[in-house]
């Protein structure tokens, strides 16, 4: 019997040969530093990262957590823990020591790479999360009981890693989930399949010409997947440690920047900035801006489209599970508003009652399910969870939505955000868009409140645009004209803002915790 062929080397390792010169990594912070990588020095840190994880017994399907800002720190990591073999698994820089060592915890990771900044949190929980061998610290100096990554790095060969491949599949990456509604869970990520990736890529129409700018942090499976993407095709990939929306506006135009992934949030302070900010920056390279992490009101896309080029916005609906699922093209954007688009090359979506019947009708609301080779392969430790979001061999995260008669995907909003008044289910993502809509609301969420009459009532919580005198009665009657009586606001109050996570989405659990405090039921 003859040998198997050797495997594929990695696309960075390729990358290194062929387009060695050519820019990998750019980090262009407003105080001047300015870092570049080539594709050759991008893979020689990966290699020695990777040999210097491996020398501290990482071995393949090993769980490494890394915790930091967008940095080419960042960015080693994630390809070092490919080449090994090992399991990335992002950690949001934001959390509280206790939700951090939860995840870190959770995860059963071995080792830790963490930036300098994030180096007290790693302190703080060390105790708590036993598993991890080593707290490796990068970006800066390590505390007491941490070790200098960047000096096991420098000692290091800049040699491929010699990585035992025993044929099978390991997970690229393990990305927590945002945890609005429960605890995160660990979302165990296989590499892409090739063949959807391709044709997801041809459909959005992604170049080996590109250059990415990260738009949220890489530990977020949107900015960091894509991320992914532009470097697997040989992409400039810009960094932005911290997002800052006129900064952001300089770093398209100083390195011509053709496409990002983005949610709502940063977009909106974009659209804010004064006129004379705006048109400080050329902004015209943008060709592919990737909507997702959150719905994109329709006010907001009509915003967006008034500064950049009328042919740049793409929006996607997916989900770390899932992957991406539909893409909504330029053409569509006005054409089809609140509608997220149609399903993704090799995607099949279907739609079930509460019953698990399919729904075939259009503009009947159903539970999104989906049948793609993106979908995950399991939550770690939670596999009951996977299971009973299965509709046979369709897969569910609790989203619900309705088809058109040209099959376009509209979304009404998660199952569990539904709100239930007087028996009639009441979407709130649509009344949102009817609320933000209005051109002095800034941003909106909306929630169900207690009530002994109907069981729950619409609340609506509104962050005023700067300067404006926007009341009650005003939101109120503008939505008498937009929504049917039983979806209709009962209430308004005013905020300075709307909590969200680092993906944009809206913490609703948050929003409604004061209105229900001290029930026996949330709901």
């Amino acid at each position: 019997m003859s040998a198997p062929p050797p495997p594929l080397p990695d696309y960075l390792t390729r990358h290194a040969e062929t387009l060695a010169d050519k820019v990998a990594v750019i980090d262009d912070r407003p105080d001047g530093t300015l870092v570049r990588w080539t594709f050759s020095e991008l893979n020689a840190q990966a290699n020695r990262l990777a040999n210097a994880l491996r020398a501290l017994g990482v071995r393949r399907g090993d769980k490494v957590v890394w915790c930091g800002q967008n940095s080419p720190g960042v960015v080693r990591i994630v390809h070092a823990c490919r080449k090994l073999g090992a399991v990335a698994v992002p950690l949001n820089y934001r959390l509280t020591p206790d939700e951090a060592q939860y995840v870190v915890d959770d995860s059963d990771a071995v080792m830790a790479c963490v930036d300098a900044e994030q180096a007290p949190l790693f302190a703080a929980i060390r105790a708590q999360v036993p598993k991890v061998r080593e707290v490796l610290v990068f970006g800066g100096a390590p505390l007491a009981g941490q070790r200098d990554l960047e000096a096991l790095v420098t000692a290091a060969s800049a040699d491929e890693p010699a990585v035992a491949d025993d044929g099978t599949v390991t997970a690229q990456s393990m990305i927590y989930t945002s945890g609005t509604t429960g605890k995160p869970k660990g979302a165990v990520r296989n590499p892409p399949h090739a063949e959807q990736q391709a044709a997801l890529l041809a459909h959005i129409g992604y170049g080996a010409g590109d250059v990415y700018l990260t738009t949220g942090p890489l530990y977020h499976s949107g900015p960091g997947g894509f991320m992914a993407i532009a470097h697997t095709l040989g992409n400039t990939v810009v960094l932005q440690r911290r997002f800052d929306a006129e900064d952001w506006l300089r770093l398209i135009a100083r390195h011509r920047v053709t496409t990002t992934f983005g949610a709502p949030a940063p977009v909106r302070m974009v659209c804010s900035l004064p006129a004379e900010a705006r048109a400080r920056h050329d902004v015209s390279s943008m060709k592919r801006f990737i909507a997702n992490a959150a719905p994109w009101s329709f006010a907001l896309k009509q915003a967006y489209l008034a500064l950049f080029p009328a042919d740049s916005l793409f929006e996607v609906y997916g989900s770390t599970e899932l992957g991406v699922n539909t893409v909504l093209r330029p053409e569509d954007q006005l054409r089809k508003p609140g509608s997220c688009g149609r399903p993704a090359p090799m995607v099949e979506i279907k739609l079930f009652d509460d019953d698990g019947r399919e729904v075939t009708e259009p503009h009947v609301p159903g539970e999104i399910a989906v049948r793609s080779p993106s979908v995950f392969a399991t939550y770690h430790k939670a596999d009951a969870t996977f299971e009973a979001d299965r509709r046979g061999d369709f897969q569910t995260v609790g989203d619900v939505a309705y088809l058109d008669e040209e099959g376009y995907l509209y979304i009404c909003d998660r199952k569990k955000d539904m709100i239930i008044s007087g028996g009639v289910n009441v979407y709130p993502a649509e009344i949102e868009a009817v609320l933000d809509a209005h051109p002095d609301v800034h941003d909106v969420a909306v929630i169900g409140v207690p009530s002994e009459e109907w069981g729950e009532t619409v609340h609506a919580i509104v962050v005023r645009h700067a300067g404006a005198a926007l009341d009650e009665a005003t939101l109120l009657a503008w939505s008498r004209g937009h929504l049917a009586g039983f979806k209709l606001p009962r209430s308004v109050g005013f905020a300075d803002e709307i909590p969200r996570n680092a993906s944009g989405k809206i913490l609703k659990k948050v929003l409604r915790e004061p209105f229900w405090a001290g029930r026996a039921s949330k709901v």
